[in-house]
């Protein structure tokens, strides 16, 4: 697995290696490759290749809808089972860690969002800043507060929701999830040396901007339903041409932006995955990296 910083490509062409070998269907575990319309952002699979290997959870929401990590779950745990009814291998490809946390580790019983309560809790944000509503959550859920940064606004806004609608701390409630009852085989491909993986991330974003990225977001935003704020746009590259597109900026800062947050969300993947004792890393980079993960699925499946 691995995320859209930029061994994509790379990443689906292994993964094809395997479908020619076993009868494989393809789970994608990618927060922003649910949504339709958004195609080259996501860098999603071509037609060709979602019509040469089944691939699932790809093109099933609008934008304008959310997807939670607990939908994921509940469709991937779902997905495995009926691919390995049909004699089939579900492989799961993508890199969003908090659904592949949210498939291996379990999930708590969190209650629903509250679009209301989370337009207050915005509103505050941006009255105070989310550094001050970082402090008020580490008073009242400091477990929760010591696992997010003063700037992720997003987890900090689902964390005070929590306990506004529920009366308990997010952390005790995470402690209730459960293990996926399946027996999974994790791999992880990523460049061993930082400083290419990075300027791979640089180039790949410029050759998004040259296939039609910034068109792509254009007509997002030209649908007049959709605001800023939104799961969908708020995916890395996303919100940094909408801001752009709504005259915050030029396009050259947007796209200075959007490689900044692309690379900053690798460095955030690499954290979590130095602290996932399940997870083998190959390099990216190696060129038997393809037939070494070849050797592990088969002896795996073996």
């Amino acid at each position: 697995m691995n995320d859209r910083p930029d061994t994509d490509r790379s990443l689906m062409a292994r993964a094809l290696a395997l479908a020619a070998r076993w009868p494989v269907e393809i789970v994608s575990v990618d927060s922003a490759q649910v949504y339709r319309g958004m195609d080259v952002g996501t860098a999603k699979p071509t037609p060709a290749t979602r019509e040469a290997v089944p691939h699932h959870l790809i093109d099933i929401c609008d934008p304008a809808e959310s997807y939670s990590a607990g939908r994921f779950r509940r469709d991937a745990l779902r997905l495995v089972a009926e691919i390995r009814a049909r004699g089939r291998v579900p492989l799961l490809v993508g890199g969003t860690m908090l659904y592949f946390r949210a498939l291996t580790r379990g999930i708590a019983p969190l209650p629903e969002a509250d679009p209301g309560l989370r337009a207050r809790i915005e509103a505050r944000a941006r009255e105070a800043g989310w550094p001050r509503l970082h402090a008020e959550l580490a008073a009242r859920d400091p477990d929760a507060a010591a696992r997010i940064r003063p700037a992720d606004g997003q987890r900090i806004q689902r964390a005070l929701e929590v306990l506004e609608l529920t009366g308990q701390r997010l952390s005790d409630l995470q402690k209730l999830a459960r293990p996926a009852p399946i027996p999974l085989a994790a791999y992880v491909l990523q460049p061993f040396a930082r400083e290419e993986l990075y300027r791979r991330i640089d180039l790949r974003f410029v050759q998004m901007m040259g296939t039609g990225f910034l068109d792509e977001v254009r007509s997002l935003r030209d649908r007049g339903d959709l605001q800023p704020g939104l799961a969908s746009l708020r995916a890395v590259g996303y919100r940094q041409l909408w801001a752009h597109l709504a005259g915050e900026c030029d396009l050259d800062t947007a796209i200075a932006a959007g490689q900044r947050a692309t690379r900053n969300l690798a460095k955030r993947q690499l954290t979590w995955l130095k602290s996932t004792k399940e997870i083998e890393t190959l390099d990216a980079l190696d060129p038997a990296a393809t037939d070494r993960a070849l050797g592990r699925v088969a002896n795996w499946l073996a």
